[in-house]
Formats: C-alpha cells, structure tokens, sequence
C-alpha cells in the first residue's frame, strides 16, 4: 500500500473539512472508540482458513446504501422507498405527497464519491454569491499553478477552471476542455457549446443561469478521452467548486463526467432517465453535445432527459410557455 504524504495529507484533510464546512457541517460528534475483546485462541489442530475462505472481502467502492450521514434519515422514509431498486426514478412532481422531497433522501441509487463524502442531509449553503465568488476565485488560482498531471501541464495554453451563477441551482459538468475552451479559457464553447446553448434555450433557461464545469481542468492532448490519474488530480478541485455552488442539480453530459462524478462503471445508458445523489444534489446524465454532433439521432433521446430533468424542477416542457 502506498503512504500518503503528509503535506498531501494535511492538504486533503484541509480540503475536507472546508468542503464539510461550505455543506453547512461545523461540528462532528466525539466518539469514544472502544478496543474489541482479544479473539479466543482456537483450540490446538484446529486449520487455519486459506484467504478464499475468509467471508467478507474488500468493501465494494460502488455502494448502493445509505451513508451514516443519511442514517438518520432512513428511519423516516417508507418501506417503499427504502428498498427502492438501483436507478428507480423518483416520482413526478404531480404525484408526490404536497410538501415531500422531489427524490426524497432514499428514493434514489446513492453512489459513494471518491475521495470526497459530502453528507445527504445538509443544509443548503447559507453562503452569499459575492462569498462564492471569492471562494471559487481562491480555488481557480490554485488550479492555475497546478501541475499534477506533467503531460497537461506542458501541452496546456490555459486552465479552464468554470463559468456562470456561482450560487446556480443547475451546474452542468463536463468532460474535459477541447482546443476552443484551451484557446478561450471558458468550457462549451466550440461547435458542441453552441449546440449546448441551444439545448439550454429549449429548456427555457439563460445559459447565464447555470454553472458549466468539467472533470478535467485542462486540454488532454488530441482531445484524447482523460485517463483516471489525470481525474483524481482534478478531483479536489472538483469537489471544492459543487461544494462551493451547491447546486441543486446536477446535469452530467457524457459518459467521462457521469462515471467520475458517481464513480461508477456503468454506461451513460445504462445511466440515463433516472436520478441520483451526490450530496444534496440531484444526478441527471445524458449524452453529451459532441456525441449529438456526430449522432444526430440521439438528439431525441437528450431531449427526453431534459424534459425528466425539467418536470422534475417543476417546468412542463411539453406545454407551451403561459398555458396552464
């Protein structure tokens, strides 16, 4: 197992606990932490189990549970809800009880983000735009100076850190910035950003509205796919921006985003026409606008998940604009 650094490790647990802090979490219980008994020595000639026997094994990193800051939370929901099967979609907005949660704190699949937990039950951020602002301009210049990834660093013009509403109830995230984002410092805006607007136009929304993020903060050379390495160096950043914002929806487009947000390995359709969590925040992922340039057809399919994403926001996007 490799070992931490400790200025690594002092510097994530600062991350943490500012992200933890930013979710409205100041104060953690203190628990006493008990020894267990030493285990009675087995009786002589017993054998000793070959490591296949063991039960158990390593904790599965995909988890479709509760976390101990949801516990509290479980007690409250039905039986229904709990047992609710991996990618149920929660309910439309017209049948749900006045009053209760869109997806309510169990009602969808719960994946466990790496290497960051922020809590299912915090509160919205109480934090002022003009604070956002400030705490997001503190972590853009650190990506600024960021060279984690050696490759990126050297082949980079720019960092492409983010753009829009610092305090956004939308927060759209991408993969990585191509040769026009490089070249302008701002993500979506080549040929699948132009289409991106347009999508947001026909969701009825300003582009003005939403936060636009990637995974990666810099241009992969040859708008190459990202590799894992590259996403976990750009991950703390992550986390600190939607820790930050605190969106209440999130929009993943493309599979790159959907998988390293939830980390999952499933595919962005498998992924598709439900919601799920990633702290407060609810997970919508489609396909992303440079798939669509190449599959037109597709477009249909992004256009169902937009009109989900929408209702479940309250906006019938087959109604006209006006008609009751």
């Amino acid at each position: 197992m490799t070992m931490l650094d400790p200025v690594e490790y002092r510097r994530a647990l600062r991350q943490t606990l500012e992200l933890y802090r930013l979710a409205g979490v100041d104060q953690f219980p203190r628990v006493a932490v008990t020894p267990p008994p030493p285990a009675a020595a087995p009786p002589a000639g017993t054998p000793t189990p070959s490591r296949a026997a063991v039960p158990g094994g390593p904790t599965p990193w995909l988890a479709n549970r509760p976390s101990s800051a949801s516990a509290q939370g479980a007690s409250a929901t039905t039986a229904s809800a709990t047992t609710a099967p991996l990618g149920t979609p929660a309910a439309p907005a017209a049948n749900r009880p006045a009053g209760s949660s869109p997806a309510g704190p169990l009602a969808n699949p719960v994946f466990r983000p790496s290497p960051l937990l922020l809590p299912l039950n915090a509160p919205p951020s109480t934090a002022t735009r003009d604070e956002r602002r400030v705490a997001l301009q503190q972590v853009e210049l650190e990506v600024r100076d960021c060279r984690l990834c050696p490759e990126l660093a050297s082949t980079r013009t720019q960092t492409v850190f983010g753009v829009g509403d610092p305090a956004a109830r939308i927060l759209f995230l991408g993969e990585a910035p191509g040769a026009d984002e490089d070249r302008t410092g701002e993500p979506f805006v080549g040929a699948a950003g132009q289409l991106l607007n347009s999508i947001i136009e026909a969701c009825r929304l300003k582009r003005e509205e939403i936060y636009i993020c990637n995974v990666l903060k810099c241009r992969p050379p040859s708008n190459r796919v990202p590799q894992l390495e590259e996403c976990r160096n750009c991950r703390s950043y992550l986390d600190r921006q939607l820790a930050t914002v605190d969106p209440d929806f999130i929009v993943c487009w493309g599979t790159v985003a959907a998988q390293n947000l939830l980390q999952t390995t499933q595919s962005i359709g498998k992924l598709r026409r439900q919601f799920f969590r990633h702290g407060r925040a609810r997970v919508l992922c489609t396909y992303h606008p440079s798939y669509l340039l190449r599959t037109p057809s597709a477009k249909k399919d992004v256009w169902e998940d937009m009109k989900l994403w929408r209702l479940e926001m309250g906006v019938d996007l087959n109604q006209k604009p006006g008609s009751s």
